[in-house]
């Protein structure tokens, strides 16, 4: 082969490169532009009715305020997560532990079947599990759909990041007398807490934009609740009911909490993926 075809093959072979990455990169802008375009309508017709009154003020009173719904919203999110997350991480660490088992490969079928079922689903059975036992709606059975939602992300990503840890670690521990569930907590479960940070943080984020559960369970209120006994009100209902209304104001206040929720879903996710960054720094130093 002479030089000038080497020349055209090497130039033939340049402007693929260039074509596949310009490629690349319209798909990632074409991924990118519905997020954007989504955030940015959000944020531009909730600012106008962001005020200090909004996170101060109860629903209904003057100044058209959303500090209960976001008290509630936290209320919700956390007692979920008191829940789902010790359980999730506890199941997630025994079927890594125990993957060839007949027991955890059917718990991470059932597992995977519950990750897909929808939200809704879950919402209708605590309704009849909690709500009609109870007679009235409250915060508890909502914070327990929430947790029934997030316990499958959490614990599979358990599993998937404990069973990442390299088996070297594990005899090491083993080779130096430490029993199997030891070796598990100390060793596996420290090594992979970045990564399961990270999942549950996401887990938290997923549950954040949550509404149908909410409607079969905590419903809303708009007063401030005293306990987990009571309904409570949640920034994900009030939107879905604000936005069932036909005034321009409490359209504007869907707004405001639409951004308030995204704003805070964001934040998570780019949360989790610095842990996940700086886990895999760590790593590789």
């Amino acid at each position: 082969m002479t030089s000038n075809e080497l020349e055209a093959v090497y130039a033939g072979r340049k402007l693929g490169d260039r074509v596949a990455r310009g490629l690349a990169s319209a798909a990632v802008l074409l991924a990118l532009l519905p997020l954007v375009a989504v955030f940015l309508w959000i944020a531009g017709r909730g600012v106008r009715a962001l005020s200090p009154a909004f996170f101060v003020e109860p629903i209904g009173a003057r100044g058209a305020g959303m500090a209960n719904a976001i008290a509630g919203t936290v209320q919700l999110v956390v007692f979920a997560s008191l829940m789902a997350i010790p359980l999730g991480i506890a199941g997630g660490l025994y079927l890594a532990e125990t993957r060839a088992a007949p027991l955890s490969r059917a718990v991470r079928f059932g597992t995977d079947i519950l990750a897909g079922v929808p939200s809704i689903l879950v919402g209708v059975v605590v309704y009849a599990v909690i709500v009609v036992q109870m007679k009235h709606f409250s915060a508890f059975a909502g914070a327990t759909a929430l947790a029934i939602v997030m316990l499958p992300l959490v614990m599979r990503t358990t599993d998937i990041v404990a069973r990442t840890v390299p088996d070297s670690l594990r005899e090491a521990a083993l080779a130096l007398g430490a029993s199997r569930w030891r070796t598990a907590i100390f060793v596996v479960l420290r090594t992979a807490a970045p990564g399961i940070r990270s999942g549950c943080m996401l887990a938290v984020a997923r549950v954040c934009g949550e509404t149908a559960p909410l409607l079969f369970t905590a419903y809303n209120n708009r007063f401030w609740s005293e306990s987990l006994l009571d309904p409570t009100a949640s920034l994900q209902v009030q939107i879905f009911t604000y936005t069932m209304t036909p005034r321009d104001d409490w359209h504007a206040q869907a707004w405001a909490a639409a951004l308030v929720l995204v704003t805070f879903v964001v934040v998570l996710n780019v949360a989790a993926r610095r842990l996940v960054r700086a886990a895999e720094g760590s790593a590789s130093a």
